[in-house]
């Protein structure tokens, strides 16, 4: 065996584009780079969903000017990309944010990314914007040429597991207490998707997606399988 394929398969060592933290339109729902503006769209359901906020590490938040504190900070953080969520009216304009979600962890040189930092909100969450939203952000982060996109969570959020498991990212183990949060011990659950694994579940997804799946009420009409292996939690 020579020393190359001892290390492992070789790939291009390209450092891949940073993700553009730009507008992304879908069919249901726009995608716009977090900003304050936006402070009184999601205020308006955050003061509402106090329950919303458990898994993250900060919320819910005493009043509006807490809460757009901490937009503001999202919004000039390097760190990740965070984009809003305004799902399409009947006029199929863009309405009221409504949530978000991000990128982070992002390592051009290794060809990885986080989908991550997600807050879909009752009225949100699991519906057609929802889904859509996270498949844009895996579609554009693939497109770019990376290699690997990464899902983790608290082994106890099962939502987010299952969330992960039925968009197609596989089970990779767990870190045991790998983090305190809100003073509590957290075992984050990994899981991860490949680029050599994208295109079979893009076609699933967008199959899903399509408007012929969903009724006048907006719900879906066929199920999103989740994605099964052997290594897959149950």
């Amino acid at each position: 065996m020579s020393g190359t394929h001892a290390l492992g398969e070789p790939v291009d060592p390209t450092p891949r584009p940073r993700p553009e933290h730009a507008v992304i339109r879908g069919a249901s729902l726009t995608l716009e780079p977090l900003a304050a503006r936006h402070a009184d769209d999601l205020w308006e359901v955050a003061r509402d969903a106090p329950d919303s906020w458990m898994w993250l590490p900060l919320g819910p938040f005493a009043d509006r000017a807490a809460f757009a504190g901490y937009l503001r900070f999202m919004a000039v953080s390097k760190a990740e990309l965070v984009w809003v969520v305004r799902p399409h009216g009947p006029d199929g304009e863009p309405g009221p944010a409504a949530g978000w979600l991000a990128l982070l962890d992002i390592r051009p040189a290794d060809a990885a990314i986080e989908l991550g930092n997600i807050w879909f909100p009752p009225g949100l969450a699991r519906t057609r914007a929802s889904t859509e939203a996270m498949f844009l952000l895996l579609d554009h982060a693939f497109r770019l040429g990376y290699r690997r996109m990464a899902w983790k969570c608290n082994t106890r959020n099962t939502a987010s597991c299952r969330a992960a498991e039925r968009l197609g990212f596989r089970f990779e183990g767990v870190l045991r207490a790998h983090m305190v949060v809100r003073a509590h011990r957290r075992d984050t659950a990994y899981y991860s998707m490949l680029d050599s694994e994208w295109p079979e579940r893009r076609a699933a997804l967008a199959h899903w997606l399509r408007d012929a799946n969903f009724g006048a009420d907006g719900r879906a009409i066929e199920s999103l399988q989740r994605h099964e292996d052997s290594d897959a939690r149950s």
